[in-house]
């Protein structure tokens, strides 16, 4: 992986990573906000399959990332915060590492030059009680090659800072604005500091890049994923920091997925190596191993009860929030037959990656190269479908237009009534297939450009969608 720009700034005694643009095709992921104990709770999934969360609605991947004990906003400026807890050298103080993500197309970029550049401010607020224990006010510079980067939807500017809080319970407030417009966002949430005692680990933080420190009067030099997010099929290690520091500290930790229902994805003991006077290490988490959705990512000391977790949402790229193997499932409805999606559908969670490896050998159209395009095309559709019909129904690619654009494409020819004669009661869209010899009527009676097919276009949608999957066989 290939990063733009890494600045390392001074800010009082702690020293802080900001303004970091990933390279473009770097995929979204992120750390998680632990509570007490070094870990989100192990509560239930966001959403359940047919809600907002499942079908891709409004709002619904922060309330994917909200329940997976981030910190998400969806406001003006769209962005996502984690908060991972270490040890700091005091016993009365612990280090907590504030990361955020947001994407740069949420941001209002000028020409520079030969580049693009932006400038946002994060404003960061910890309160206890009436008391303001702490505030941070950074304002940082984004510089991208090419316009093509301004508009990247995906995790591509984190922002990070360590800070030392005492243990205890604080209001978190953040903001993120844009500094070309007025545009910004806020968010404000309960935060509890654990107390980390001697020799505890620390919570395990997802990261892009990480060197581990060797002391504890030091720090790690560490590139968080504020949205702790894998790319199921694409992402093969997902690096994950865990400290260790400390002549206490253990040298031998069993880790865990966890997926649905408690199930043990992947069981796995390893030695961590000696660092100075500690065993800090970033370790590599097998993403084939973990479920599509929420996965928790368990680690123990050997010999101890000291355990840590933190939360993985393994997606399928960007604006496709799903909590769960099965919404997934739902998604490929379009793309192949009942018959090959039930070996799917009938895996337990611990058969599920090789069935799915076996899946992707099976539709692959290209299998010469590394990428699967018959599932990036079709994903990309259903994105597609979503931006462009969303006023047809609450989420666009389950809209009359939406099926048949992701189940059968463009179409060759689009003819609009309304367009030829604008005085027309009732306005048609006429789609063209002619590789199919088919023509879909879609009509607007309401005016307000919600399309709907007319009983003939959907038996023939249905019939062309069975002889699209009956092809790919």
């Amino acid at each position: 992986m290939r990063v733009k720009k890494l600045q390392w700034i001074a800010v009082g005694s702690l020293r802080t990573m900001v303004a970091v643009v990933l390279a473009a095709g770097v995929l979204s992921c992120a750390g998680s906000r632990p509570a007490v104990g070094g870990g989100p709770p192990r509560g239930a999934l966001p959403g359940p399959p047919g809600s907002a969360t499942a079908t891709g609605g409004p709002g619904a991947m922060q309330r994917l990332y909200g329940g997976m004990g981030l910190i998400a906003s969806g406001g003006a400026i769209p962005f996502v915060s984690s908060v991972s807890f270490l040890r700091s050298p005091t016993a009365d103080s612990t280090l907590a590492l504030l990361a955020v993500s947001l994407p740069a197309r949420s941001l209002g970029f000028a020409r520079e030059g030969d580049r693009y550049a932006a400038s946002y401010t994060v404003r960061v607020e910890v309160r206890q009680g009436g008391t303001v224990v702490r505030q941070i006010e950074a304002t940082e510079i984004v510089r991208v090659p090419t316009f093509r980067e301004t508009s990247r939807t995906d995790e591509s500017v984190i922002w990070q800072q360590f800070v030392r809080l005492a243990p205890g319970r604080y209001t978190l407030a953040m903001n993120v604005k844009d500094e070309s417009s007025i545009r910004a966002s806020s968010e404000e949430v309960a935060l509890e500091v654990p107390r980390l005692s001697v020799g505890q680990l620390a919570t395990p933080v997802p990261v892009y890049e990480a060197i581990p420190r060797s002391a504890i009067d030091s720090l790690p030099r560490i590139l968080a994923r504020p949205r702790s997010t894998v790319v199921f099929g694409q992402d093969s290690l997902l690096p994950v920091y865990l400290d260790a520091v400390g002549p206490e500290s253990p040298a031998q930790v069993q880790m865990q997925l966890i997926g649905d229902g408690d199930v043990v994805l992947w069981d796995n003991a390893t030695t961590l190596p000696v660092r100075g006077t500690g065993h800090s290490a970033t370790l590599g988490i097998p993403v084939g191993r973990m479920a599509v959705g929420v996965n928790t990512l368990q680690i123990t000391a050997a010999g101890r009860t000291d355990t840590v977790r933190t939360r993985i949402l393994v997606s399928l790229g960007d604006d496709l929030p799903i909590a769960s193997f099965a919404e997934m499932l739902t998604y490929l409805r379009y793309y192949t037959t009942a018959d090959r999606i039930k070996p799917l559908r009938d895996a337990t969670p611990i058969q599920r990656a090789d069935v799915w490896a076996a899946f992707l050998k099976e539709t692959d159209p290209v299998p010469a190269t590394s990428e699967h395009e018959g599932l990036r095309d079709y994903f990309l559709r259903i994105r597609t479908a979503n931006v462009r019909f969303r006023d047809d129904a609450q989420v666009g690619w389950q809209s009359d237009r939406g099926i048949a654009f992701v189940a059968l494409g463009d179409p060759d020819n689009i003819v609009d009534t309304g367009m030829i004669d604008p005085s027309a009661r009732i306005r048609q869209q006429i789609w063209e297939y002619r590789g199919l010899r088919m023509q879909l009527i879609f009509i607007d009676q309401s005016g307000f450009g919600r399309w709907r097919l007319t009983p003939q276009g959907r038996a023939d949608l249905e019939n062309a969608i069975r002889r699209r999957l009956a092809e790919k066989l």
